[in-house]
């Protein structure tokens, strides 16, 4: 499992396991917000078997699918809102670039998101 973070708030990460949310927990994260859709090709995971084993370990889980890159503004909103309600979210897709990408259109117009994501070396297509 391959955490990123971007913020002392939020990290990425690409696909996660059942077996992953333990170490999820002991990092100190309280939310899982899982951006990959269940339909997904090479999908190893369910999202509900996904959500049991989060919530387990007493993580919040959420179900944000987004299909390819394309981010409509309520998904947008509905992110922005759980980062909002949230103490330390950790985010996952397959590679982590949707969760990302997402998290940053989330963002207030004052946070300069290119300079916070530049050393994660995940990429913005904003």
């Amino acid at each position: 499992m391959a955490i990123i973070s971007v913020t002392s708030t939020f990290g990425v990460a690409p696909q996660l396991l059942e077996s992953d949310m333990v170490a999820v927990k002991a990092l100190g994260y309280s939310t899982v917000i899982n951006n990959r859709p269940d339909d997904e090709p090479g999908h190893p995971s369910s999202n509900k078997d996904l959500q049991a084993a989060a919530e387990a370990q007493g993580l919040k889980y959420i179900f944000v699918p987004v299909f390819g890159m394309n981010f409509p503004a309520e998904t947008v909103a509905e992110v922005q809102s759980i980062l909002d309600s949230h103490n330390k979210v950790l985010a996952f897709c397959r590679t982590g670039t949707r969760s990302i990408n997402l998290w940053a259109r989330a963002q207030p117009a004052n946070i300069d998101v290119a300079k916070l994501v530049a050393p994660t070396g995940l990429k913005l297509a904003l």
